[in-house]
């Protein structure tokens, strides 16, 4: 069997107030970019893995600070979606890209049923496994819950710009998005985007569609510009903002967080 991840290398999740008692549930599927070492960097100059291709460039710094603010419970991949994405589905093809924007992974290229196990069992599994074990013992806990899911995009993508300062990502159920975005919009600055500059599909993501449509979980899929939060300064400034859309929209639907 084909090992991944050496003993000494940091596990695929880090998860983060445990036993936090806010009914929100923070996830971060791109916030790292770390490659394991067997994998040479799959080829590529650290620019690269360093640019929005190889992760959600501040995600982790916002989901962090909410994670403080509310006493909620956070889980963070711990690798760069590069190796593999744990907002794919297996059987897509760019669950591991071979190409992300203009840049080719030749690395995963031709890769063998053993090597893509492997990621999949020593990253993506695990991450999935611990989503799936805090909503099932809040569940079993008779504890609210909501389920947000916290990324970052670039403001420029193959030459197009992206005016949108954050969005919020929705399939069937709209109903903590609706007031988040009522919320947000008060802010007449602002430029928000309502599944923009993505949407989001039962085939195209996993974590939504999955674990909160599926189990009929209230959630909120929210991207913000990377220039926005890239520093520090940015990202305390988004994460206060967000605590106030969040306590504003939750009490809309009955939830207090």
């Amino acid at each position: 069997m084909i090992r991944l991840l050496a003993p000494h290398e940091p596990p695929a999740l880090n998860l983060e107030r445990p036993d936090g008692r806010s009914p929100i549930l923070l996830t971060c599927d791109h916030a790292s970019k770390r490659i394991p070492e067997c994998l040479n960097r799959l080829g590529l100059p650290d620019s690269e893995i360093a640019r929005h291709i190889g992760w959600d460039i501040g995600a982790l710094g916002v989901a962090r600070r909410l994670s403080a603010e509310f006493d909620a419970t956070l889980i963070a991949q711990n690798y760069s979606r590069l190796v593999i994405d744990c907002n794919r589905h297996f059987w897509r093809q760019d669950s591991i890209p071979t190409i992300s924007e203009a840049t080719t992974i030749t690395a995963n290229e031709n890769l063998s049923e053993a090597e893509k196990t492997a990621r999949q069992q020593e990253i993506v599994v695990p991450y999935r496994a611990a989503i799936g074990n805090a909503i099932a013992a809040r569940k079993a806990a008779n504890r609210p819950l909501l389920y947000v899911s916290v990324h970052s995009f670039t403001p420029v993508y193959l030459g197009a710009a992206r005016p949108q300062h954050i969005g919020l990502l929705s399939n069937r159920d709209r109903r903590l998005t609706d007031p988040m975005l009522a919320a947000l919009r008060e802010e007449t600055a602002l430029c928000v985007g309502d599944n923009a500059p993505y949407r989001l599909t039962d085939e195209g993501d996993y974590g939504v569609p999955v674990y909160a449509e599926q189990a009929g979980i209230p959630y909120a899929l929210i991207e913000m510009r990377q220039d926005l939060i890239a520093e520090e300064a940015g990202q305390t400034e988004w994460a206060a903002r967000l605590a106030r859309v969040l306590r504003k929209a939750a009490a809309a639907i009955g939830v207090e967080v």
